[in-house]
């Protein structure tokens, strides 16, 4: 079993998506069939990478019905996955998307409570894990009773097993991780801004702060998701606007941690930053491409990260 990349989802989610010609108040919606979905940062990222034609283990919490068909989903992807039982049921998200109007509208739940021993025994479960993995990935969201080091634990354990950590969440969390340091952090600009305490309001501020959080130590690398002007490479020594190929719009569910996985799988395959994080930005266009929350297709990734090898300036 390939252990070089482990994620970790604190919030995972079953995920609902349908569709419907046209959405109105207070009629009776008839929607077309249903497709289920394992959801939540990390869990995402290990679809996508399973989907690139690489393997990771994912660790997360599930419960109740909900838990045990997202954890039933998990399984026929053929992921290898480390799940802890909880008490309280996985939270279901439901999207539907309007066909006339060409638009998502997506209902994101609360997640679970998840008490202490539960989300201690997540934390245990990745620190035992053995060999160490070369990548942890910790995403997503954290649900009530979780506390807001959650993610700067995952930051001692990784500091702890020799392994570089890429963080993907937002708020209190992200804030207090940067205090023990990352490898890697993929903020957006919104986020990037609460880092600092500031709007950022132009590319000098956004590079700016990026630089800060390398010279504190707070990472290493810091990619500054873009959408669709792709994303700000920064290092101690290189600042670059990487861009994103331009692609048919189907569905942006899943486009950010597609855009992660791309970029942890290449790194594990022991890419430099830059062509791994041009990889990401080909992943996350990819999943663009598809409908719903398929997430990427390997040939359009590779055929993608191809073009912009050969167009840097697109």
């Amino acid at each position: 079993m390939d252990q070089s990349i482990v994620t970790i989802t604190i919030n995972p989610s079953l995920d609902k998506f349908t569709t419907i010609k046209h959405v109105v108040p207070n009629d009776k919606l008839r929607c077309n069939l249903p497709v289920y979905q394992a959801g939540g940062g990390g869990i995402n990222v290990s679809r996508a990478i399973r989907r690139l034609g690489g393997s990771s283990m994912a660790i997360f919490p599930f419960g109740g019905s909900n838990g045990a068909i997202l954890k039933s989903i998990i399984e026929e992807k053929s992921i290898d996955h480390q799940g802890i039982p909880i008490e309280d049921a996985t939270r279901e998200n439901f999207t539907v998307f309007e066909q006339e109007a060409d638009q998502a509208f997506r209902f994101v739940m609360p997640g679970p409570y998840i008490q202490e021993d539960e989300w201690q025994t997540t934390l245990n479960t990745l620190a035992s894990i053995e060999p160490s993995p070369d990548y942890i990935v910790a995403s997503g969201s954290t649900p009530r009773g979780v506390p807001d080091d959650f993610y700067l634990l995952i930051a001692e354990i990784a500091h702890k097993l020799g392994s570089r950590l890429i963080i993907d969440t937002s708020g209190k969390p992200l804030e207090l991780a940067v205090e023990e340091g990352a490898f890697l952090l993929k903020p957006n600009i919104r986020e990037l801004g609460q880092l600092a305490g500031m709007v950022i309001e132009s590319e000098d501020q956004e590079i700016e702060v990026a630089k800060d959080l390398v010279r504190s130590g707070g990472t290493e690398v810091v990619v500054v998701s873009l959408g669709a002007g792709g994303a700000m490479l920064v290092t101690s020594d290189q600042v670059e606007q990487l861009r994103t190929p331009t692609v048919p719009i189907r569905s942006k569910l899943g486009a950010g941690d597609s855009m992660v996985a791309g970029i942890v799988l290449s790194l594990a395959k022991g890419w430099g930053i830059k062509d791994a994080v041009l990889y990401g930005n080909a992943a996350g266009a990819a999943t663009v491409m598809t409908d719903g929350t398929q997430l990427c297709i390997k040939k359009d990734a590779d055929r993608l990260f191809n073009r912009l090898k050969s167009k840097p300036s697109e």
